[in-house]
């Protein structure tokens, strides 16, 4: 396995009370492997991103990242993961508007230390990858959208990342711009690149060869779970014993909180 998370949660404090956003994550993504993960707004899918990209720290698991406990390095181990070992994509591009499309591609190779000549010349291998090498000296806003999201995935491959990470990648662009950059990443992983692809989509995630599903902070590669969890909460959590017609039975004490609850109502 190139990534596994065990019973990783994740809780913010708000005022004197924890919001718990990620749930118990167990999660391993093989070598070369092109999956997606699913969910609405609100789903705790942006957390687990960060999370994923050793952007943040998990509250408890652990998270191994090609061997390494990622909850075990520091921030500039961390930093030096994220800059070697994963390639970000972005809805909104974060390319630097005064840089070249070439120049842009070849950052983060600056922050890793390679020399300038083998920087340019990986650039443009990236570029030339992505289907830009006759834009390499344009600058973004010279770009159309697509070939924004294009130099973006040509600089998330240029250090030769062990994931490609991808938020929302088509979703400030056209449908037939999306179309595309949607067979750029097939492309790339059938050359044998891993990618894990965060969308709220279902045509963005049907592409991948697995869909995960996430809701209210719980992952799941079946859909009908993830649903029942949003309709009746985590079974783990809630010590509900699903019968065989699907639904869950109500445990003795939570019919006695419903019932208290119920009483109380009445007495108003």
């Amino acid at each position: 396995m190139i990534l596994e998370m065990h019973d990783i949660c994740k809780d913010y404090p708000v005022g004197k009370s924890v919001a718990k956003i990620l749930k118990n994550i167990n999660f391993e993504v093989e070598e070369g492997e092109y999956l997606a993960i699913m969910g609405p707004s609100g789903s705790g899918k942006t957390t687990l991103m960060n999370l994923i990209g050793c952007l943040d720290i998990p509250t408890s698991g652990t998270y191994f990242l090609n061997g390494r406990d990622m909850t075990k390095l520091s921030d500039n181990q961390l930093a030096d993961v994220r800059n070697q070992e994963i390639g970000f994509v972005f809805q909104s591009f974060n390319l630097l508007p005064k840089l070249t499309a070439l120049e842009n591609v070849a950052l983060p190779l600056v922050y890793a230390g390679v020399k300038k000549a083998e920087r340019r010349e990986r650039a443009m291998e990236a570029l030339k990858i992505v289907g830009l090498e006759e834009r390499m000296s344009f600058l973004p806003n010279q770009l159309s959208g697509g070939q924004c999201q294009r130099v973006a995935i040509a600089r998330a491959i240029v250090g030769r990342p062990k994931v490609l990470l991808a938020d929302e990648p088509t979703g400030a662009l056209d449908t037939a711009s999306g179309r595309q950059i949607m067979e750029l990443f097939e492309e790339l992983h059938r050359n044998g690149s891993t990618i894990i692809m965060i969308t709220h989509d279902r045509n963005v995630a049907e592409n991948a060869g697995k869909i995960w599903y996430i809701r209210d902070g719980v992952l799941s590669e079946n859909e009908t779970i993830s649903s029942e969890i949003q309709e009746y909460g985590n079974p783990a959590e809630m010590q509900k014993e699903k019968l065989a017609d699907g639904t869950y039975e109500q445990t003795a004490g939570e019919e006695n909180r419903q019932e208290e609850q119920a009483g109380g109502n009445t007495d108003e």
